[in-house]
């Protein structure tokens, strides 16, 4: 995938497409950086779009679901859109219309693909849990069989996506710069909270996760 270049034509960024990205580094950073995506599909004519959990593996998004889920069986017969974005920074300017956003975000289109291969649908299931939680999978009950067949794993390939990121500061009016008003950029960041143990944990420890 070029960095110049978007890899089909609805993937090329039209609006402020200096902010584009088509590199796979920045995608997958993108993609590895946030834990919910949005899937746009079509069943019967009507347009639904669903949050998920994703994770993913080398050139591949995945996700996961109960294999009765309308929006798994549909994903698996037609075109997807999934997005993705990440709040930065809220961009305080000097006028309304200034104000602006930090932030990375990632389009993907496609088609998904189950998997269907059952020790390679538990290596997936189980990178989604240690990407979250490392370290975690070895300490749980292991999955069974019936679990594992009520569960379809779907994977998207990062073939035909585009980024795009704000990172930057206010950009104002050269005319604006000496009004009497605070300027500038305030950071977002995903910070966890204070750990709620179920009553009847047997264990105290609290596991690590990736965001700690």
């Amino acid at each position: 995938m070029s960095q110049a270049t978007a890899p089909s034509a609805r993937t090329r960024i039209r609006r402020l497409p200096d902010r584009g990205r088509y590199d796979f580094a920045t995608v997958a950073a993108i993609v590895d950086a946030t834990m919910l995506c949005t899937v746009a599909f079509q069943i019967d004519g009507a347009v639904h779009a669903i949050p998920t959990l994703h994770w993913r593996e080398g050139e591949h998004l995945y996700i996961h679901g109960a294999k009765a889920s309308r929006m798994l069986k549909a994903l698996a017969h037609g075109e997807a859109c999934v997005t993705i974005a990440q709040a930065d920074g809220l961009v305080l300017a000097r006028s309304a219309m200034h104000h602006s956003m930090n932030y990375r975000s990632v389009v993907i289109y496609g088609r998904f693909e189950a998997v269907t291969d059952p020790d390679y649908k538990l290596r997936s299931l189980e990178a989604f849990i240690e990407g979250l939680y490392p370290g975690r999978w070895q300490t749980l009950r292991p999955i069974n069989d019936k679990e594992l067949n009520a569960t379809t794993v779907l994977r998207i390939p990062l073939t035909e996506a585009s980024a795009k990121v704000r990172a930057a500061g206010v950009k104002d009016d050269e005319e604006d710069l000496s009004w009497p008003v605070w300027a500038g950029v305030i950071p977002l960041h995903t910070v966890p909270g204070e750990p709620q143990a179920e009553h009847d944990s047997v264990l105290s420890d609290v596991p690590p996760t990736r965001f700690v």
